[in-house]
Formats: structure tokens, sequence, C-alpha cells
């Protein structure tokens, strides 16, 4: 539990202190709005003042996007009254000016102008409170002025120091949100969301307003009940803050930057405002680095020569805050800069503090707190200040009486509480190259390049050392998937690999699992459009029982009958159930006119009449086919020693023999596809649009022009999706898929969308991909496309499974076991032009299959 601070030395007792000082007028009307005004008539002068209770932290969805800071830009830029310009012009012509800000709880607009301007100025505050009407044109130049402030804050080391200490020191809490917003958030911003949250958060329940100056408080009162008296209060969404978890370690976050001098900082967590504890910590960070005379300036920047600027703070917000000390220094001297702030904290900490030097902090912090009520607009933010931290117009007086209230004991109390190394953070932007970071010697193995073995029998073995982690991947493949089926087995392969599985000539169903799982390891099997295999992970220490596992599932499968037929009625019923994705079914009416009823117009699960006309005796004989070592590679990756492994599947696989038949040859398909058209109808409410072109093989390099417009086309920037989905709303998804094959493959474009809108989506896109055609991809969306493409490779590969699979793949299919290592750096090497000369040979002005899914007769009534 906290202690409670000093008794006051002082007689009055904050207790005694009235909630609203008598010279303070307050009324609220009915529909929530509070009015706060104080009669001043020292000067000529009123400050108008309009807060509303909402701030970064209450953007909720578009949280990190800054839309509180939008609005404030765009308040002033017109209501339904007042054209744009209309307002500046009305205030200059008062002799006023204005401005606004934004934090992470409010957003305040004021107005400062001679007496004579006081109506005209609180006349202006209620217009934009409810009536503003963010013109579009007007957001598109607020807008590149707000991405230039975000990039000034990048910019300004100072800023940008500031904006990553919160964003290391919280983790859960939206304060680590910086309030301006992000580009990436930010650039999706409407003028419709931003007017949904401006109608949302500016009602009447959620806004007060404050006056002071020389007016009269019955005629200010009555002006802002006449403008806001007919608004409606609304209900407002609820807040939930998530509270700050308490720290269980120091962090400590250190980046490098082309900035010329080091920003340093260190924070610590502390309560919110409203805690008896603050106003000591308040006091300490002014002993600590306010002024000439605090510690931390005579001693790190004056007697030791460390830093440039030093300083002490405190951040008290609604919630947890933070207590912080910061300086700026030469890049090389961090370490004895952070060194010498953390040591007058410890100081603080062990020495209770003179009670002279307590009573400078405390007439400092007094004199600076009542200085900012010198002007009528300073007044105003100290009461604004007050209701929304407390709804007491009186809670900066008894703050300070508090704060008078003080003794040594409490600023030495709060420093042990809180200024502690698990509840610190450190944060420094320092100059590249600043800091010599020393090499740690870890214990490690050499990264080990992929070698291959061919068995005497023609088995190709892919072996990769990797001695990270005890785990050995086993990844099995071999031609086959619906390349090697017609439209009477369409989906065999398929049922085949999942009763790969389910019992062999010396295994049942029940005993592979059972001895899998008592490893702790896995196996599974798969079929695709190429192939089908098995896939298996072992502890290292089982290598020889899961090489043994993987064998006898792929060579000597049983195909029991019970398992055939209940696999079977699985595959039947996820062909059914595929009917229920408008998508898929989207999909595949675009591959079958697309390819016809061969290749990659067949589906791997196959059709509801083929897969019931196989028989059990199809399936023998189609293992028979394809299931011999000239067909497959395997490809073993872990804790494993090369040559050992080799000598292993030898003895396991070499009396493995080929099989006398073979697959069949690859079938032919049309060069040129003749365009078509098809409707297909389900029982569902949506639309589906997919354009379908004929694409590439796997061993063309043009395949990765395709692969970069597959990615420009499908994020949340691209131009099919700002035009479809943002700009026109047309559609719930959009976006575009690139599948190259052993045959050519196909690139489409796709969007699901309201069925009466099909009609226009597919216009749109038809109209994107001419442009594609034409022009390619600009420089910005390449790189950005280069830089998805490669790094969800670099991530996928971290999998060492993954790259297993990969590999023997890229081996079966004829690229060689090596390609992984070579494509990352085809795709380094596209330029733009050789982009626009693949799309302007495969995106032919005419689509070569359209298909599209809309809702049947039932489903549109």
């Amino acid at each position: 539990m906290h202690r409670k601070p000093h008794p006051p030395s002082t007689s009055l007792d904050p207790a005694d202190i009235p909630s609203i000082p008598p010279d303070i007028r307050l009324a609220q009307l009915e529909n929530g709005l509070v009015i706060i005004v104080r009669e001043d008539h020292s000067a000529p002068v009123v400050s108008a003042q309009a807060w509303c209770r909402s701030g970064s932290i209450h953007e909720g969805e578009w949280l990190g996007a800054g839309m509180s800071h939008a609005l404030e830009h765009m308040l002033f830029k017109g209501t339904s009254t007042r054209g744009a310009g209309r307002i500046d012009q009305e205030i200059q012509d008062a002799g006023g000016y204005m401005n606004a800000y934004t934090s992470f709880d409010r957003t305040v607009y004021w107005i400062n102008v001679p007496h004579t301007g006081a109506r005209v100025a609180i006349d202006v505050l209620c217009d934009i409170m409810q009536h503003a009407t963010l013109p579009g044109d007007e957001l598109q130049k607020e807008k590149q002025v707000i991405l230039r402030e975000m990039d000034m804050t990048r910019d300004d080391p100072a800023r940008r120091s500031g904006r990553r200490l919160f964003e290391t020191a919280y983790t859960v809490s939206p304060y680590r949100y910086t309030v301006i917003g992000y580009p990436d958030i930010f650039n999706h911003l409407t003028r419709e969301s931003l007017l949904r949250y401006y109608h949302t958060h500016y009602s009447p329940n959620n806004v007060f307003h404050v006056v002071v100056g020389d007016v009269r408080a019955d005629e200010v009162i009555e002006q802002i009940a006449a403008a806001h008296g007919n608004a409606p209060m609304k209900s407002l969404p609820p807040l939930f803050i998530p509270d700050e978890p308490a720290h269980l370690a120091s962090r400590e976050v250190i980046e490098e930057a082309p900035v010329e001098l080091g920003h340093l900082h260190l924070a610590w967590h502390i309560p919110a405002l409203r805690h008896p504890d603050v106003p000591a910590l308040d006091v300490l960070a002014t002993l600590l680095g306010s002024g000439r005379s605090s510690r931390l300036y005579r001693e790190v920047r004056d007697r030791q020569g460390l830093v440039h600027s030093v300083g002490a703070w405190t951040y008290s917000p609604g919630l947890t805050g933070l207590f912080g000390a910061s300086a700026v220094a030469d890049g090389n001297r961090f370490d004895d800069v952070r060194a010498a702030l953390l040591a007058e904290v410890r100081r603080m900490k062990d020495q209770p503090v003179p009670p002279a030097e307590l009573a400078k902090a405390v007439k400092q912090f007094v004199s600076a707190t009542l200085a900012t009520r010198k002007t009528m607009q300073g007044q105003a933010q100290d009461l604004g200040a007050n209701w929304i931290a407390a709804s007491d117009l009186n809670f900066s007086e008894r703050y300070l009486t508090a704060v008078k209230s003080l003794a040594p004991a409490d600023l030495q109390r709060v420093a042990c509480q809180y200024l502690t190394e698990p509840n610190r953070t450190l944060y420094a932007l320092l100059p590249n190259g600043a800091r010599h970071i020393p090499s740690i010697n870890v214990a490690s193995q050499a990264e080990r390049p992929v070698v291959l073995f061919e068995l005497p029998n023609g088995l190709r073995l892919l072996v990769k050392e990797n001695h990270r982690l005890p785990f050995v991947d086993f990844r099995a493949v071999l031609k086959g998937g619906v390349l090697g089926e017609s439209p009477r087995n369409n989906g065999i392969t398929l049922l085949m690999s999942h009763l790969l599985l389910k019992g062999t000539r010396h295994r049942s169903s029940d005993r592979i699992a059972d001895e899998i799982e008592s490893l702790g390891g896995s196996i599974d099997s798969f079929g695709g459009n190429h192939s089908f295999g098995v896939s298996a992970e072992v502890m290292a220490e089982d290598f020889a029982r899961g090489l043994e596992l993987v064998a006898d599932v792929l060579l000597n499968p049983a195909f029991p009958p019970a398992e055939f037929e209940r696999e079977r009625n699985v595959q039947l019923a996820g062909i059914r159930a595929r009917r229920d994705q408008v998508l898929q079914t989207g999909f595949a009416a675009m591959r079958r006119a697309l390819f016809g009823p061969i290749a990659y117009g067949l589906e791997t699960l196959g059709t509801i009449d083929s897969v019931s006309a196989l028989t059990l005796r199809d399936l023998p004989e189609h293992h028979h086919r394809l299931a011999h070592p000239r067909n497959c590679v395997l490809a073993i990756f872990g804790a494993v020693d090369a040559d050992e492994v080799r000598n292993a599947v030898e003895r396991t696989f070499g009396s493995w023999e080929k099989s006398p038949a073979a697959m069949d040859p690859l079938p032919e398909i049309p060069d040129q596809p003749v365009s078509s058209r098809v409707t297909e109808f389900l029982d569902k409410k949506q639309a589906v649009v997919v354009a379908g072109y004929r694409s590439t093989r796997l061993q063309q390099d043009d395949r990765y022009a395709l692969d970069l417009l597959q990615e420009a086309c499908s994020d949340l920037g691209s131009r099919l999706f700002l035009r479809i989905r943002e700009e026109l709303g047309l559609a719930y998804y959009v976006g575009a898929q690139h599948f190259p094959g052993l045959l050519p493959g196909y690139f489409a474009f796709y969007a699901g969308t309201a069925p009466e809108n099909a009609a226009l989506v597919e216009q749109e896109i038809l109209r994107e991909a001419s442009f594609l055609a034409k022009e390619g991809l600009s420089d910005v969306e390449l790189n950005r496309a280069k830089a998805k493409w490669l790094g969800d490779r670099m991530i996928s590969r971290q999998d060492l499974g993954h790259l297993a699979l990969t590999t023997a793949l890229d081996e079966l299919n004829g690229l060689g076991y090596q390609h992984v290592d070579q494509e990352d750096q085809i795709v380094r090497n596209l330029t733009a032009d050789q982009v626009r000369a693949a799309a302007a040979l495969y995106l032919t002005p005419e689509p070569q299959a359209i298909a599209i899914v809309q809702p049947d007769a039932g489903a549109r009534a």
C-alpha cells in the first residue's frame, strides 16, 4: 500500500478547499454540456476554449492513426455555415488568434481575442464543435501537411527519441502510440471515418467550454446554451484502457541513426495524476533537473562536463505516468552519461534532501505553476485541466497545497519506491557508429550447405546439417497430384496420400499414431497440384526410428478397406464444404474455364462423381505407378551427420525398386486458350469476380516478375485496393494470385463484392490489368513488392522443415536443390522494365477466363 504524504506543515487542509472557486460560474445543460466561466476584468482580453474529452487513446479500431490530431487540423476548415477560410478571416477581423492541440486524452481548441471579439470567438467554437464539414479537398491538403509533420518528427532526434521512449516504456497501454499517428495507419483514414469519429465523440456530453476574461458570465452561458441547447446527448462508446503491467526487469533499447548528438532518456512508471505520491514525484523531478541549480545540471553538466543539456520531468496523465531524466550528449559518452544520471538517482534514494534544497524546489514548482495563470489563456488552461483530470476546478490548488506540505522523507520514500531498476526503461538514440558493441562469443554451429546424394536405385537424398536444435525433419516428395490424374480419377492422389498413414503391412493406423507421438514427434502426408508425399519430425536421438517409420508408410501402405471408406467420405464432405466458400468456388470455375478438364482445370479434392467412383483397387495401382525411387526426393535436415544419414537411408531404402509402370507424360494444354466466361450460382449473399490469365512455368525466370505483380496488387496500399475498396467502396476484399506450374499456370485478379456491383468491379479489375500491362509498377511499388517477397521467404525459411520441403520440391521439379539460394538474387535484380514486359506478355487485352459467382434466386430473394 502507498503511504500518505507527510502531514501538512501549513494550517490549510486540502479538504477545506472548495471544489468550485468563488469567482467561477459552472453550468451544465440537460444534454450534458458543461460551461465554465471566470470573469476577470484585469485586462480587456478573453480566452475562449472548447475541450473534447477525446484524444489518441480513444480512437478504437483506428488506434495509431492520429485521428484526433487530424480532426484538430480540420475543425477550423469550415462548417455548414462558414466556408473554408471564413473562420480565419472572422478571428483576424476580431483582432484575435486561434490554435489547438491534441494529447492522449483530450483535444483543445482555443481563441484569444480582445473583449470586443468574445462573442465571435465563442460562436466559432460552438460552431466547429457541432457543424464542422471536414471538406474532402481540405482533408487531402491537411493529410499532406500531417505527413510532413510525421517526417519532421522522424528527422528531429529530440522528438523521435521521445516517441521511441514511450513506445519502449509502454507495452500494453495506448500511451505507447504517438498522438500524431503512424503513416501506415494514417494513410488509410478517409473523410467518412473522420466524420464518424467526429459525430460520435464531439457530442455535448463529451465536450465542455471554458471562457476566462473580460466577459459577463450570464451572457457567456446564455450564448453557449443557445448554440448547443438543441444538440442531443449521445451514447459514448465504452472505453477500456488496459493497465500497464508492472515491469519484471529493466528495459533498454539503444538505436543508432544519422544524428549528430546522442539523446538519452531514463524513465520509471509512476501512478496516475490523482495519486497522493505524484506531488512528491513532481518536486523530486524539479529538484533533480529543473534549472541551473538542479543536481543533474550542476553535477553532470557543469562539474563532469558530460552533457550539453540535462533535465528531469514527470508525465502524469489520467493513467500510469512516467518520471524521467533526459540528456543530450556526444554519442561516445553514452555509457558515462547513463552512469552519472543513475548515480544522482541513487544519491536521492540513499540520502534525505536537505530542507533548504527541498524548500527551493517547492518554491520553484509553485512559482512555475502560478506563472502559467498570468494570462487569460493560462487561467482557462488551468481550469480545463482541473476539470478533465478530476472534475474539480480547484484541483491545482489542492495539488499545490500538497506540494507545500512535503518533507525530505517524502522525496526519499517515493524515490526508493518508484525509481527501481526493474521499473526502469532506458532509450537512447545515438549517432551511427557511436557505440562500440563488444563481440560476444557464443557456442554455435557453422551453417552447412545442402548435400545431394543419389542412391543406386535413383532416389535423390538431400541432407543439411543444422545442430541449433536437437530435431530432424524428413520430407519425402514425389511427382503426382492433378497432373497425374484425369477427370475420371480426379482426387485420387489426395485420397491415396491420406491413406498412407492409415495402416501399413507392419503397422495399424493406431500404432503409427502411438509410435510417432511416443517419440514426441509428428508425421503427416499431403497431396497437391504437382506432388504428394510424407513429412515427419522427431528428436535427433530418435532419427533411426523416424526414418524407419517414414519408409514404412511410404513404401508399404496397406489401404485397409474400412479406412478407405472413411477417408473417402471425409474427402467427399470436403468437396461439398467447398461450395460454402465463394472465393474458392470462383477460382475453381476460373481454372476450369482456363484449362479445361485437364491439369490445373482439375482440383486436388476431385469432384463428387470422380471420388465416388474410386474403388479400393484403384489406390494400390496409383501408388505403384507413382511411388518409385526415381520419382522421389527425400530431404533430411537437422541435427544429423550427413554421411551417417546417407548410410542409414541406403540401408532403409536401398531395396526400393523402380516400378515397371511409369507416370504418364504431362498433359498437353493448348497454348492459346479461347477467352471464356462462366457464371456460377450459390445460395449466398455475396458475389465474387475472378479474372484469369495463362501465365508461366516454374522454370521460367519471368515467373518472379509476376510474383512481384501479385505482391503489389495484394496489399492494402495497392492501386487495386485503394481504387476498388477505399475509393469506390465496391469490394470486401480484393487482390491477385500467381500460380506458376510445371505447365503454364495462371495469374488471377479477384474481388468479393455485392451482387449488384459485380459488373463494375469486373470493369475496374480489367482497367487495372490494362494499366499494369502498359505501365508496370512504379519504382516505389516495385521496391515494396520486392521487400515483401524477400521478407516472406526469409521468414518462412527460418523453419527448417519448410526449408527442407522447398528444397526437395525444387529438386523434384527440375529447378535444382540450390535454386532456393539463387531466386533471392533473381528477384533483387529484376527491373521495372522486366516486370512491365512480363505484364504486357501475360496480361492480354482480353482476360482468358472470367468467372462470376452470383447468389441464386433464393439468396437474392
